[in-house]
């Protein structure tokens, strides 16, 4: 029933109005955006590229070979503290 009333309303319908020979040409204005986004989108690479430039190759410190050599620490390490009660017993979640 509902289909049947959608495509008498649809059927109804009057052809569109603005028909003369202006009727979907895109105006001046349009190209002027174009123009506008396509410089736009130029100067930013152009920007970009000159930022990529001052990366350099690769983050690593110079000495990298030095530093993977870890030298044992002098002191020793304090233990780590636990959340646990000292008398051993096990606390419930949210609580």
């Amino acid at each position: 029933m509902n289909l049947l009333l959608a495509v008498d309303l649809l059927a109804q319908q009057e052809p569109p109005r603005d028909t003369g020979p202006d009727f979907g040409k895109a105006s001046p204005l349009g190209l002027l955006i174009v123009v506008l986004l396509l410089v736009g989108t130029f100067l930013l690479v152009r920007s970009m590229n000159r930022q990529l430039r001052k990366v350099p190759d690769s983050f690593d410190p110079p000495d990298a070979e030095a530093d993977q050599i870890a030298e044992p620490p002098d002191e020793p390490q304090a233990p780590i503290e636990s959340d646990a009660p000292p008398d051993g017993t096990k606390r419930e979640p949210g609580g």
